[in-house]
């Protein structure tokens, strides 16, 4: 008997659920609404600092390179979505997809996958709003108590800012989608129009002696300049990319959902390229990208906007527009609210999913009767987040978000591929170009560039993966909807979870060696933990396995 791991949800099944009664969510997004949601997720504060970090470290003025390379892959990937999307308008994203394409398993584990992405990114993009909301008071003279606004780990107590940020946008998201693409429209409209200011205004301080070379000499080390600083500049910048995907978690609030889901996802995608590789073109044209070296947060735009000026009779410059830097962080502000807003509403409705199938308790698909709104789960990621965002420091999350959404896509590219073999026939408002090159090439760009993140990212991964497969293993596999009519099929797929957490368990241990080698052991208690962690699961998973034989 085949084992329940590799059992498919049927395309008809979610088709029903997606339509008539089978929906619980009220559908009120339009084509619109969801262009604007893409392009909330995405425009953060991804593009006003860490532009200026990859371009003084890694590409120099090629960064511009670095964008169109992230691009490409989050195109190939894009059109993958969209086929999917409108074939199957269902909530859940890639993990819906993957659920009828590959089987539960790894539809488990790419749904596990992007719970990591959305609840680590709102947790560490509600922190950073703290900062700039700290930032904007003292441009007031308004000074907020730094016991307050920092967790314990930062010197602080508790970070009410942020807990503030993540329980309004929370609240928004309970009250209705309707209302959240509204307000979301709204910042959107805000954050885009200061982008746009800044390239117009920009343009005409483009020093052109600043583009030379264009693509500094390697200096020796890989990925500082030369071809390697673009790629691995690619893959950092590719953090400035994510959120055009949290458009699919929508697709059961969407008006029609089988046109609508693909103009969403490659229009938002399409605009925000646009924007970012002129935004970055300016920024590296108005002042040496050597400028931006030592800088962080907002002060790489800062430094590009203190260079729009005439110089004087000394040489020093006076910029023409000091004002936009308060405008700036405004901007930032407020693109980090729409980014929270969308992530919590990407992991709401992933786990949505995940609850209607049986793999997690019931309450996280328990929908609220008058909002039409899963109001239990938003409350329950309410306070995890919260949590998070109050007393964890922010650090290498950006990282461990952009691995997570890497291999969301690869699974994503290769699924199309599988549904294009098992479902011919089926009905496709959008179908992807140049299949299988198209995903093929979605494959091998998203994996090259997950290829060129630190090793530390990848042992976290690991982590949260050997997690995924407890829950799987004690809960998930044994309340499967689908399958619980199997049950000689959940001991087959008992040992598999248990061979494949045995591999992990494993390869974590390896990595975390390496890494703590090559770190010149600098970086012990991640370590140390990683072989605890690793030690501990190769046991659990083992006594599963002989308990079992």
């Amino acid at each position: 008997m085949a084992s329940q791991l590799w059992i498919k949800k049927p395309l008809e099944k979610l088709l029903q659920e997606s339509t008539g009664e089978g929906n619980q969510l009220k559908r009120t997004l339009g084509p619109g609404s969801l262009v604007a949601l893409g392009i909330g997720a995405i425009i953060g504060a991804g593009l006003f600092s860490i532009t200026g970090g990859a371009a003084a470290n890694q590409a120099g003025p090629a960064i511009t390179i670095s964008f169109i390379v992230a691009a490409l892959g989050c195109a190939f990937a894009g059109l993958c979505y969209a086929e999917f999307a409108s074939m199957i308008p269902v909530a859940g994203s890639a993990y819906t997809y993957s659920y009828a394409t590959m089987g539960e398993f790894i539809a488990w584990i790419i749904g596990w996958d992007l719970v990591l992405e959305y609840a680590v990114g709102a947790a560490t993009v509600s922190i950073s709003w703290s900062r700039y909301l700290v930032k904007f008071c003292e441009g007031f003279d308004v000074h907020l108590p730094t016991a307050l606004t920092v967790g314990p780990w930062d010197g602080g107590i508790i970070n009410l800012p942020a807990i503030f940020i993540v329980i309004l946008m929370s609240l928004l998201l309970m009250k209705g989608t309707e209302e959240s693409a509204t307000v979301n429209g709204i910042i959107v409209g805000l954050k885009v129009a200061v982008v746009l200011i800044f390239i117009a205004l920009g343009w005409k301080y483009i020093n052109e002696s600043n583009y030379v070379p264009y693509i500094p000499d390697n200096t020796g080390n890989f990925g500082e300049y030369g071809f390697s600083g673009i790629i691995r500049a690619a893959a950092i910048v590719f953090f400035a990319y994510i959120g055009f995907d949290a458009v699919s978690t929508a697709a059961q609030e969407a008006k029609n959902p089988r046109k609508d889901m693909p103009i969403g996802i490659l229009g938002s995608l399409i605009i925000c390229t646009i924007l970012y590789i002129l935004f970055a073109h300016v920024m590296t044209g108005v002042t040496n990208y050597t400028s931006f070296k030592g800088q962080d947060g907002i002060a790489p735009v800062a430094v590009a906007i203190e260079a729009m000026g005439t110089p004087d009779a000394s040489g020093a410059i006076h910029p023409d527009y000091p004002w936009l830097n308060r405008a700036i962080i405004v901007a930032i502000l407020a693109g980090y609210a729409s980014v929270i807003l969308v992530m919590l509403l990407g992991q709401s409705r992933v786990f949505f999913s995940m609850s209607k199938d049986g793999l997690l308790p019931r309450v996280f698909s328990a929908v609220h009767p008058k909002f039409k709104t899963p109001v239990k789960n938003n409350t329950m990621f309410l306070v995890f987040v919260s949590l998070f965002a109050a007393f964890v420091p922010a650090r290498v999350v950006g990282e461990m978000t952009s691995i997570g959404t890497l291999f969301a896509f690869i699974l994503v590219c290769i699924g199309i591929i599988v549904m294009r073999k098992q479902m011919p026939d089926a009905p496709r408002a959008f179908k992807t170009p140049l299949v299988p090159l198209v995903p093929i090439l979605g494959v091998a760009t998203c994996f090259f560039m997950m290829a060129f993140l630190p090793l530390d990212t990848w042992i976290r991964l690991f982590v949260w993966m050997i997690i995924g497969f407890d829950v799987y293993l004690w809960y998930g596999i044994k309340n499967s909807f689908l399958s619980n009519k199997l049950p000689a099929s959940i001991v087959a797929g008992g040992k598999t979870v248990g061979w494949v957490g045995i591999v992990l368990a494993l390869l974590l241990a390896i990595i975390a060696y390496v890494h703590h080698i090559q770190t010149d052991g600098s970086d012990t208690a991640l370590y140390y933990f990683s072989l605890i962690f690793a030690a501990i699961h190769l046991v659990a998973f083992g006594m599963t396995q002989t308990k079992k034989a």
